[in-house]
């Protein structure tokens, strides 16, 4: 359960900041490299700054398969979502985004977790309604193919991601590195195809406020999964994500469907439940 509670607090501070990703995007002030780099940036020093105060890096070489495919899968699912956040409505990148669980769901069985029915009937339950919501036309279609391959992407991220802090790496370590390795990638493209220096941007109040607040949600998704089954954190995660993003749909973008979104909701907080249980 403290694994769930601490994602649905850490899914508030997502919220926030894809909201104004999306906004500076469709204002078309900044690329998304640079973007990219600006919400990077802040918890890549934070979890140096984790390896230092404990002055261990506790990383195995035979994490190199794995760590190295993660890292290659990051930067294509980076540049998609930044996509998919900007082309797609708040709700709709929330809804389509759940059905990385019962993928996942199938990876933890095979990770050699024990889910227990409930558990499988909340998932079943969440299923239903992202199904539902679609039949209702509740959401739009634009972006929602962008946001559906991220999803399928962010299966095999968190994976491995799961994979290597359980046998191989610390949190601090695996997430250093992989930070590392997109703020270089990201850094290149920005510069020569972007033709911007991503750090020019931090003398704007908001993208030095974006990149603060990233820590948060970086800080408690990293370390949400050392309590539970992937399945069950990223069904809270998403799960608890549509609810923040329909807020902010609501209020900030002004979507429309909101009642059809709110059945789709009951349905969303009912299947959590199920799969909070014992945890």
């Amino acid at each position: 359960m403290f694994g769930v509670i601490i994602i649905f607090f850490s899914t508030f501070f997502d919220e926030l900041v894809n909201s104004i990703n999306k906004a500076k995007l469709n204002q078309k002030q900044i690329s998304i490299y640079s973007l990219s780099i600006i919400n990077y940036l802040a918890p890549a020093i934070f979890f140096i700054g984790i390896n230092i105060v404990k002055w261990q890096f506790n990383f195995s070489l035979a994490s190199w398969p794995t760590l190295g495919t993660r890292a290659v899968v990051e930067i294509i699912l980076t540049y998609i979502t930044f996509e998919a956040i900007a082309q797609a409505d708040r709700s709709t990148f929330g809804f389509v985004r759940v059905i990385t669980m019962p993928l996942l769901l199938i990876i933890d069985l095979f990770l050699g977790y024990k889910i227990k029915s409930w558990q499988l009937a909340g998932i079943g339950i969440i299923i239903f309604s992202l199904f539902l919501i679609f039949l209702l036309h509740g959401i739009k279609r634009r972006g929602a193919w962008l946001s559906l391959i991220s999803a399928v992407l962010a299966v095999i991220t968190i994976a491995l991601y799961k994979y290597d802090i359980t046998y191989y790496n610390s949190v601090a370590a695996e997430q250093t590195i992989i930070y590392i390795i997109l703020l270089a990638f990201l850094s290149g493209l920005a510069f020569f195809k972007a033709k911007e220096n991503p750090f020019s941007f931090f003398r704007q109040k908001t993208f030095c406020f974006l990149s603060l607040i990233n820590i948060v949600p970086s800080f408690l998704n990293s370390y949400a999964y050392t309590f539970a089954p992937a399945s069950v954190i990223l069904s809270a995660y998403r799960s608890s994500a549509v609810f923040w993003s329909m807020i902010s749909g609501k209020v900030y973008f002004k979507e429309k469907h909101f009642l059809i979104k709110m059945l789709y909701l009951t349905l969303l907080i009912i299947g959590i439940v199920l799969l909070a249980i014992n945890y």
